[in-house]
């Protein structure tokens, strides 16, 4: 896509786990950061938190040594927003000081998990946006060392590594120096922003895979992971680059790589407003959440193929129990029911056991056949689904084991379950999912890879393999993003059709379901998915003259059979006059002569096609809805989570 009113692609995408900001300036701080905080908690309300600098640099130009005053809360931004009320804001008084709203990783959102943390002697506090891989490894080496760490997070690690280096590391004294050698040692994606109370006139923070922006200006500076925190304040920012660090104070910045060296980072003017500011640009949430999705897949993926082998987050049933597994149920409702649909061709294929995938407003009342050797999924993107909630305490109940994918940590579903697996996509804000969709098909190639594994269905080559085409497909879906203007502008020729039917044969079925939901959904409109091989027994008879079709065909090399019969199809519903919109591989030749519109995918390996198929039809629905007038964002009559039955 192109890039949005001047705005660095890089930046497009802004936050997608965690809420940061940072201010060194001539305000008071802790209004700053909670104003910040404010503008980004819908990317992370599991917890709060502010650590401010007092006795700081002053509205004078004044310095001098600081204090560190922290606090921190579980649940919306209100919650610590009373706590501050309760313990008094006046010891809160700094120019100089940092916030967090977290969307939770490692850790359920309880506040010993809550941002900012500190290191054992209370003067370094630490911010956090991200997964730090090795953080199991760097945990057991500060234990070693006598350090005693007071959460479950990966994040706590870098307050105590970074106070370590400046006591008495090669960097003693040496602040900024300091969390450079720590960012150095950190595997995975991050942001982190730190103080220190012995430096109370400046803030650092690096980046790595992780978004960072710089606000400048006059007599200020900030930190934020989105422009939206500050761009009340000012418009002028600075980009950081991958594998950055800068420190600011409140005349100004400097960047620098992670040792030490000049770096050049890229300065931009902001010309949107604040609402747009927080939509990334975007009209509306979903909009910016679709070119989201290649990082939510990359997020999920990422940390889940260590040392050769799949893990998933939380697991407490062993490979001896995968291996007692003799059938599988996938349980989940909506969009998540199509992420299972998708996965039963996966996990049959790797594993050779059976899977039934089930509506899970269904699954408990038509008594199904479970027991020890059962494995039940549980997909819900926000872990509080009424439906799948009872269904896994069915299956509990009849002592089946139960394995969640879920998008929110701590939710009641990973809680209840025996192994967890999270998809990592951050906060979705559009009711009809997009990135959570991606994230979860993702998730749930990983558990049928995980379960292969165990069964030794798969061999560790096979299954690294498998991994490795898995992390090729964030790239795969930024290709598909960067050519869907053909997609919108069909999509508002279409917005008078009274109806439109989707087909799709093998994992292009599930496809097609999932792009008649959305249109469904966001439109208002009639939308039907068939598997095309179903067409002759009944759907065919809808097929009228100007009908929108869209077909979802299979790669001609991976399923050329198929390929042929849905060849065969489109050939059918166009000679009774249907509007044939074609979904195929690049290259495929074959069936540019039976599409009136032909929307090309990368190539990509049979199983995974859904990943890059289904976000045209995201992007096609939303522009239908748009050029109908309605609100993408807040579908009538729909709520982002059902938590009744």
């Amino acid at each position: 896509m192109d890039d949005i009113a001047g705005l660095p692609r890089a930046l497009v995408t802004l936050c997608r786990v965690c809420g940061i900001v940072g201010y060194v300036g001539h305000r008071p701080a802790l209004d700053v950061v909670l104003e910040g905080l404010r503008r980004l908690e819908y990317r992370g309300y599991d917890s709060a938190g502010v650590a401010v600098l007092t006795g700081c640099t002053d509205a004078s130009g004044a310095g001098g040594r600081g204090n560190l005053s922290v606090e921190r809360k579980a649940g919306r931004l209100a919650n610590l927003e009373a706590r501050l009320d309760e313990v008094g804001r006046a010891a809160f008084g700094g120019m100089a000081g940092m916030g967090h709203t977290r969307w939770a990783t490692h850790g359920p959102p309880v506040d010993r998990n809550s941002h900012p943390h500190r290191d054992t002697a209370g003067r370094i506090a630490v911010v956090h946006n991200g997964i730090i891989e090795n953080f199991a490894s760097l945990r057991a080496e500060l234990e070693a060392d006598g350090v005693e760490l007071t959460s479950d997070t990966d994040s706590e690690t870098a307050a105590h590594l970074i106070a370590r280096e400046y006591d008495s590391g090669e960097t003693a004294g040496d602040f900024p120096a300091s969390v450079r050698t720590v960012c150095r040692r950190l595997h995975g994606a991050f942001t982190l922003v730190v103080t220190h109370a012995g430096e109370p006139d400046k803030i650092v923070a690096a980046r790595r895979s992780s978004p960072l922006v710089v606000g400048v200006g006059a007599g200020e500076t900030f930190l934020a992971s989105d422009v939206a925190a500050f761009i009340e304040h000012t418009r002028d920012a600075v980009e950081l680059g991958q594998d950055q660090a800068v420190v600011i104070t409140r005349d100004g910045y400097e960047v620098t790589d992670f040792h030490g060296g000049p770096s050049e980072a890229r300065e931009f003017t902001v010309d949107w407003d604040l609402s747009a500011a927080e939509k990334g640009g975007h009209e509306y949430f979903m909009l910016k959440e679709i070119e989201e999705q290649p990082d939510a897949l990359a997020n999920t993926l990422r940390g889940h193929f260590v040392d050769g082998r799949i893990v998933l987050d939380e697991q407490r049933v062993s490979d001896q129990d995968l291996r007692d597994v003799d059938k599988v149920f996938v349980v989940a409702c909506g969009s998540a029911y199509h992420s299972g649909l998708v996965a039963k061709y996966a996990i049959e294929h790797w594993t050779r056991l059976p899977v039934e995938v089930e509506l899970a407003s269904e699954f408990r009342y038509r008594d199904p056949v479970l027991d020890r050797a059962t494995l039940v999924v549980a997909v819900s993107q926000s872990g509080e689904t009424a439906d799948t909630l009872e269904a896994i305490r069915h299956a509990r109940a009849q002592k089946a084991r139960v394995l969640a994918v879920c998008n929110t940590n701590g939710a009641q579903i990973p809680r209840e379950s025996d192994a967890v697996l999270y998809t990592h996509a951050g906060p979705e804000i559009g009711v009809a999912s997009t990135k959570a969709f991606l994230a979860q098909i993702a998730a749930n190639y990983l558990v049928g890879l995980a379960i292969a594994q165990a069964r030794g269905t798969k061999y560790a080559d096979e299954v690294a393999r498998e991994f490795a085409e898995l992390e090729a497909m964030p790239a795969a879906v930024k290709q598909v993003l960067s050519t869907v203007d053909t997609v919108r502008a069909l999509g508002r020729e279409l917005a008078d059709s009274k109806a439109v039917l989707f087909l799709g044969r093998h994992v292009g079925y599930p496809v097609a379901l999932e792009g008649a939901l959305k249109l469904k959904e966001l439109a208002y409109m009639h939308a039907e998915g068939f598997a095309a091989g179903e067409l002759k027994h009944g759907p065919i008879a809808l097929i009228e003259d100007g009908l929108p079709v869209v077909v979802v065909m299979p790669s001609p090399k991976g399923r050329a059979v198929l390929h042929a019969k849905l060849v065969s199809n489109i050939s059918e519903i166009q000679a009774r006059g249907a509007r044939t919109i074609v979904i195929a591989e690049e290259g495929d030749e074959t069936v540019r002569p039976f599409a009136d519109e032909l929307i090309e995918v990368p190539a990509v390996p049979t199983l995974l096609q859904p990943l890059v198929s289904t976000v045209p039809l995201q992007v096609l629905a939303a522009e239908i809805a748009r050029a109908r007038g309605y609100d993408v964002d807040k579908p009538r009559n729909l709520a982002k989570s059902v938590t009744v039955e």
